[in-house]
């Protein structure tokens, strides 16, 4: 079935010689690509109806318009035409922000495993995405995109008793009885509760430093890793961290 989607890149591979896999994020779902030949003719073959497709095309997080074929019987998709949806600016050049591109990338691709159609997921990450690259002050953003993510993977934590003395990670909830593991309390407990109630636009208000930083990233990688099976700690996160010291 061709059809005409936006999409979000997750992670490109190379196949072979000259084939390309690409994992997108889509309109439609999660889609995997096989591309064939990007490697070879950068000129329209002959007899070929269809574009050149560029190969720059494929960074973690670019978005794109796409003109598919998607087979729906679970084989790889074929990509028909590929272009730009949103050109970025200074996501493209600022190594801070290619840096929390590349992390989130990796932790898109682990998270993001159904491919049915879930419109408002893929409006939260294209929004979050052109809001990252528009704004200066976005050395907190990635600790607030994952723990907003989580509303739409179907695990943010419940917020009714957000006064009380721990957070049970195992089962999202704050809590006055001490859990035997995996929970969160004291100094480290007022930090993530500062990221509950704000949005984007306030994050600059948030008042961490490096090392504060690292402390709720790794509040909210180990409450990933508790509530997604198969959850692996990124391999881009020792950039991350170094980037920000």
């Amino acid at each position: 079935m061709i059809v005409k989607t936006k999409a979000i890149v997750l992670t490109s591979i190379k196949y072979g010689d000259a084939d390309l896999i690409v994992k997108c994020y889509t309109e439609e779902g999660l889609k995997t690509y096989l591309i064939k030949r990007i490697y070879k003719s950068k000129t329209k073959r002959s007899g070929s109806k269809s574009k050149k497709i560029n190969i720059a095309y494929f960074q973690p997080l670019t978005q794109l318009n796409l003109t598919a074929n998607h087979n729906n019987k679970g084989n790889l998709n074929s990509i028909r035409e590929a272009g730009i949806s949103y050109l970025y600016q200074s996501l493209a050049t600022d190594i801070l922000k290619q840096s929390v591109a590349l992390f989130l990338a990796e932790v898109l691709s682990f998270t993001l495993k159904e491919e049915e159609k879930n419109e408002i997921l893929f409006q939260y990450i294209e929004t979050s995405l052109i809001w990252l690259d528009n704004h200066s002050h976005t050395a907190n953003f990635h600790l607030l995109f994952l723990l907003n993510l989580s509303k739409y993977l179907g695990f943010y934590p419940e917020v009714k008793d957000l006064n009380l003395h721990y957070f049970n990670l195992s089962e999202g909830i704050f809590t006055n009885n001490k859990p035997l593991t995996d929970y969160v309390t004291g100094e480290k407990l007022i930090l993530f509760k500062s990221l509950f109630g704000i949005n984007f636009d306030a994050i600059e208000r948030l008042h961490l430093n490096a090392k504060t930083r690292v402390v709720l990233l790794e509040i909210l990688l180990h409450y990933y890793k508790l509530h997604i099976p198969g959850f692996k700690t990124p391999k881009s996160l020792h950039v991350l961290k170094n980037v920000f010291e």
